[in-house]
């Protein structure tokens, strides 16, 4: 499942400091205002790679490989985090998008390996109830840009995938009409003809112009509770099966899987997430999580089968 990974707690008056290379000991140290529950990677719960806050404000890592992230080199005048340490420190401490662009704006992002082999690439999506933005490492330094669309994937930078957008203007949900031309009737073979030329595969920009047409062409959700089911929904158009995508690492074929999913409800304060081996979503209601116990990890479940039924 790559990453051993568990659900992660951290309360309201946390103690946080930034992580720090070997015979070093300046980094941002941070007293969090907001409880927060997230991905916790190696059972760490500071070392997030997605989570919300009890403000209502979500933050999630994304792979950036090829170029697209280029982290300074530490500092060590107290601005340092690593790039694990970057979602606690956020939801820690801000309560909006507005906080995180202050917040972000003073950090320096040093690259760590957390014992993979490598300090993973990243960009992060930031998210309140009204307003996303990224932030991400370019070689003259970070960067801070809204998000109008609220979508984000992997490479490359936000800007390109904004651009890219344009290529795709002629996507609908209706089903054309049909036309005469050349002397012939010509209509779609059936339902979705609209659609066509959506990118399938599962390449970043590929993937973000299919997120960014379902969330534009989808029905506006009732309620709270509809949109995370319509959320959902959006989500398996995702789902990368076992075997599908294989990349070579180390002389060795790994597979690319999509280990897990979260849907943060920020109105509602709902942290929903569902793993590869278990096809149940579970949830936390954020309201009803005790913050002022200690940082812990939950285990996930990882395994499971379907419900049986008896007919």
């Amino acid at each position: 499942m790559g990453v051993p990974t568990s659900l992660g707690v951290l309360p309201n008056g946390y103690a946080g400091k930034g992580t720090a290379p070997q015979g070093e000991s300046a980094s941002v140290e941070w007293t969090a205002k907001y409880g927060l529950v997230g991905m916790a990677a190696f059972d760490d719960p500071k070392m997030l790679t997605d989570g919300m806050n009890s403000a209502g404000v979500s933050v999630h890592a994304l792979y950036m490989p090829n170029g697209c992230c280029v982290y300074p080199e530490y500092k060590g005048d107290g601005t340092d985090l690593s790039e694990l340490d970057v979602i606690a420190y956020l939801l820690g401490t801000c309560g909006s998008v507005a906080d995180v662009k202050a917040a972000a704006s003073d950090m320096n992002v040093w690259g760590m390996d957390p014992g993979i082999g490598f300090a993973p690439p990243l960009h992060f999506l930031v998210h309140d109830a009204g307003s996303s933005i990224a932030i991400e490492f370019h070689e003259d330094g970070i960067r801070i840009v809204d998000n109008p669309t609220g979508v984000g994937t992997n490479a490359p930078y936000l800007d390109w995938h904004l651009i890219n957008l344009n290529n795709f203007v002629g996507l609908q949900p209706t089903v054309p009409h049909s036309i005469d031309s050349l002397g012939e009737s010509l209509a779609g073979f059936g339902q979705g003809q609209g659609t066509m030329g959506m990118p399938g595969d599962y390449t970043g920009p590929s993937r973000f112009i299919r997120a960014a047409a379902i969330v534009a062409m989808s029905d506006v959700p009732a309620d709270s509770s509809a949109a995370e089911m319509q959320t959902l929904h959006a989500l398996n158009a995702f789902d990368i099966p076992l075997g599908l995508i294989r990349e070579e690492s180390n002389g060795t074929l790994v597979d690319e899987v999509t280990v897990w999913i979260t849907i943060s409800n920020l109105t509602d304060k709902r942290y929903s997430y569902r793993t590869a081996g278990d096809p149940a979503v579970y949830v936390v209601e954020l309201d009803d999580v005790d913050f002022t116990a200690p940082a812990r990890t939950v285990a996930m479940s990882w395994n499971a089968d379907f419900t049986p039924v008896k007919v």
